[in-house]
């Protein structure tokens, strides 16, 4: 048999390393700056751009897709090319994949910060980066299905039907879920609403966890953990039941994070089912890993690779059997909002993400550059350091949620909520939030540890850029199956079948739940009381979004006694109707807002924003001073207002044409509000100097940011009445 002689492509894999660990150590020091932010929270006062809210998105998105999402691609560039005995078949589209996502990451980096976002989670970059990433993504998937179709290994194994699997998948999620209506270069609105947005982002959020951070792991576990024990994989038909059962079943499960909203019952109920049948082939993944170390535990011992990897299947057993008991309801009406989803997310990210890429990453680089690693004793360490900072991690945030969660739902004898302001909660789990603080350190220590063993590691190596290899040919067989041949192997050697047949098997699940809540009006009940927000509490609505408020305050008020006791009336599916976003939230750092409405003055909450300790001793929420001096950008009103009646919003063209009086006349009298209040103007005597050297009258408020967020803060919840409501859905039954 004729052998043909190749290279592989080792120089993308190391560009792809090169920014795994970079990204890595950015987005791990973000995040244990968000940690030291519960404890300090005006430690970066006054500068906007580091504020919570903006960089809290920031950090997910760093550790999402630029260490994990780098570290995939390093994966697959190293495994596609030798399982396939192929190099990649474009070295423009290999760099153009490289390139295009750090220009992404660094787009991602500067807009966050600087307020751009649509605050949906894991989505929240604005439409110009979205469609870069559509195009990034794609020209990776078209340089890996060419390389499968120019391949001389017949059969395609099992890793690379997990890559097939995420390319498809994560492709429909991001186009689906990224749907918005541009008002401006970097400013745009969902073209869903409400319960719809709700859904649509859900089904995305958690399978971009499914697609993207689980997926593609497996691919690469499959690959490396035999290659790093020696050991073939375990069971090749338990790999094959993993992979159907998986991307089928995972694609149904995103509504268990709305159990109890406005989402209808039917598609709670199917979240819930689906969500616990995940169990099965979560598990036998996580079986068919350890498995596979089966005669290589006297190697465990000695080897970080393989400690680094038997830790990060266990933390993916774990996570992958918490996440569905925590879609049952019982247990989800504890767990949703508090510190418990953080610490089961981080024990996802931390040990099955994060070790996994250390072990992958400590395997991977001796072998690219000739070498042997620097220091196995500095890679131990790094194992036992990162192993105690994640536990040092998680436990408190257990604790921490299980503390919130009995603390909101205790009632006095006489009916009364025990603990009736929310920040009793918040004051009871700041040893919780320094314990997490030195976890973080501990682990991000690691990879500090980790980046200089690569470097002395790269380099006493030698830069091999292309590596040889040899193949014999692929010779053409019968596109049938043969005799003996089982369905399976012959599918494996049809990727574009195989493909389409995954790409099936995912958008099974997303049509049977979106379809419905989109197109079936009566599962969205209109109130006839609710109306669009005015001009300016548009504009307000735009700020909250701006400042990432949306990441500590949920406005989803839930059917059970102690929520309605004490934040009012449970939220009705008709009253986010024209919310473009849906802003209901997934943690309560601070209380519920969707009835703060009319609870408090105009002038208690431009205190709370300029100092937010005045009106609540113990609070952890930082000062929002820049919204009290800087002034409202009211030039794209009209804009937006026309956008929202492309989505459905019945603003009429007398009202867009008086946008601008109406915010005059609605901010004067938020400013007449303010004046009323005899302590004002001395609490904000100490910024005249401010306003003097600016030429400004400080104390002349309605043209301010903070009006505006007032003004939508204001009119949060006041919508409806109780009674009303009531009767109108009786009627409609």
């Amino acid at each position: 048999m004729e052998m043909q002689q190749f290279y592989y492509d080792n120089k993308i894999v190391k560009k792809f390393i090169y920014a795994t660990l970079l990204w890595g150590i950015v987005g791990f020091s973000v995040g244990l700056l968000l940690a030291f932010m519960f404890l300090f929270p005006n430690i970066t006062d006054g500068i906007s751009w580091l504020s919570f809210g903006r960089l809290r998105p920031l950090h997910t998105n760093a550790v999402i897709f630029a260490f994990v999402g780098n570290a995939i691609f390093a994966g697959v560039y190293y495994s596609l090319q030798r399982l396939l005995k192929a190099r990649m078949a474009s070295n423009f589209l290999s760099n153009f994949n490289f390139w295009g996502w750090q220009l992404i990451i660094v787009a991602a980096a500067i807009t966050l910060p600087l307020g751009y976002t649509t605050s949906k989670e894991y989505a929240e970059l604005e439409w110009p980066i979205d469609i870069a990433i559509a195009l990034v993504w794609v020209a990776f998937g078209a340089n890996m299905i060419w390389t499968i179709l120019q391949r001389r290994q017949r059969h395609l194994y099992v890793a690379i039907w997990f890559y097939l699997g995420t390319f498809v998948t994560v492709a429909v999620l991001h186009i689906f879920n990224s749907l918005e209506l541009p008002v401006s270069f970097l400013k745009s609105y969902s073209v869903y609403a409400g319960v719809q947005d709700a859904l649509v982002q859900w089904w995305y959020g958690h399978n971009a966890v499914a697609f993207f951070l689980t997926t593609p792991f497996l691919g690469l576990m499959y690959y490396f953990v035999p290659k790093a024990a020696n050991r073939p994989v375990y069971s090749y038909r338990l790999s094959i039941v993993h992979f159907w059962s998986l991307i089928f079943i995972y694609i149904w499960a995103g509504p268990h994070h709305l159990l109890y909203t406005s989402l209808p019952d039917w598609a709670q109920n199917l979240g819930v089912a689906f969500s616990v049948m995940l169990i099965a082939p979560s598990w036998g993944g996580m079986i068919n890993g350890l498995l596979t170390l089966r005669g290589a535990w006297d190697k465990v011992r000695t080897d970080p690779v393989l400690k680094f990897m038997v830790v990060a299947i266990t933390g993916y057993g774990m996570a992958t059997f918490e996440g569905p008991m925590l879609s049952l309801k019982n247990v989800n009406a504890i767990a949703h909002f508090s510190d418990w989803i953080i610490a089961h997310v981080h024990v996802g990210a931390l040990a099955w993400n994060g070790f996994l890429t250390f072990g992958m990453l400590y395997w991977l680089i001796p072998r690219m550059f000739k070498t042997k690693l620097y220091s196995t004793a500095l890679a131990n360490f790094h194992f036992w350091i990162g192993t105690l900072g994640i536990i040092m991690y998680a436990l408190p945030m257990y604790v921490a949620g299980f503390v919130q969660a009995s603390m909101w739902k205790q009632f006095n004898p006489d009916g009364t909520l025990t603990y009736g302001n929310f920040l009793e909660t918040v004051n009871e789990i700041i040893p919780m939030y320094w314990m997490r603080a030195i976890g973080g350190s501990m682990f991000i220590l690691g990879a500090i540890v980790m980046l200089y063993n690569v470097v002395k590691t790269v380099k006493s190596g030698s830069n091999v850029t292309d590596e040889l290899a040899e193949a014999p040919a692929l010779t053409k067989v019968s596109k049938y199956r043969t005799k003996g041949e089982t369905w399976h192997t012959w599918l494996e050697r049809k990727p574009i079948k195989l493909t389409i047949y995954a790409t099936i098997a995912i958008l099974i699940g997303g049509i049977v739940q979106i379809v419905p809540t989109l197109l079936v009006k009566s599962n969205i009940p209109t109130i006839t009381s609710v109306k669009p927000y005015s001009p300016l509490e548009l504009e307000g609505r735009d700020i909250y979004i701006r400042e990432g408020c949306v990441g500590c305050h949920s406005q989803m008020i839930r059917p059970f006694r102690s929520e309605v006791e004490r934040y009012g009336e449970y939220a009705k599916a008709g009253e986010f109707v024209y919310d473009h976003p849906f802003l209901w939230g997934s943690k309560r750092t601070g209380p519920d807002l969707l009835r703060v409405g009319g609870k408090y003055s105009d002038s208690w909450h431009l205190n709370h924003m300029y100092d937010p300790q005045s009106t609540s001793p113990g609070s952890i929420m930082p000062a929002y001073k820049w919204l009290v001096r800087n002034k409202l950008d009211k030039s794209s009103t009209e804009g937006k207002m026309k956008a929202m009646v492309s989505l459905g919003v019945p603003y009429t063209e007398e009202d867009i044409a008086n946008a601008q009086a109406s915010m005059e006349a609605q901010g004067a009298k938020i400013q007449e509000n303010l004046h009323q209040d005899p302590d004002f103007a001395k609490n904000y005597a100490a910024d005249k100097k401010y306003a003097a050297d600016n030429g400004q009258t400080f104390i002349e408020m309605k043209d301010r940011e903070i009006v505006a967020l007032i003004a939508y803060l204001q009119r949060l919840g006041t919508d409806i009445k109780v009674k009303d409501v009531e009767d109108q859905l009786s009627a409609k039954n």
